[in-house]
């Protein structure tokens, strides 16, 4: 880029200065939100959107090298998919219980 008479031009290659330093805007945090609020209690009901928002934020953020989100988006995956394995884990353990209990009842008739 060079400054003749006021004239800005622009080097083919090079980026517009005024971009530079700027990466688009991701659903990286309201992912971890959505994770963590699994952790309370919310299970899959937040789990699921917040890992769909946490894999389109790393697609984002993986076309972008040093984007400030990656980390982020990469945490939220992985706090998103321990909830939804917790929350099959746990349906899991409900349904055996469920079928035991009735294999009792069942017995004692």
């Amino acid at each position: 880029m060079s400054d003749i008479d006021g004239e800005v031009i622009y080097v083919q290659g090079m980026s517009d200065p005024t971009k530079i330093g700027q990466f688009p805007a991701t659903q990286a945090t309201i992912a971890l939100i959505l994770g963590i609020l699994g952790f309370s209690g919310f299970s899959c009901c937040t789990a699921i959107p917040g890992l769909l928002l946490a894999n389109s934020a790393a697609e984002i953020a993986n076309q972008y090298p040093g984007h400030p989100d990656i980390g982020m988006a990469k945490a939220a995956k992985m706090v998103n998919w321990t909830i939804i394995g917790i929350s099959i884990f746990v349906l899991i353990i409900y349904v055996v219980m469920f079928v035991i209990g009735g294999a009792v009842l069942w017995a004692n008739r």
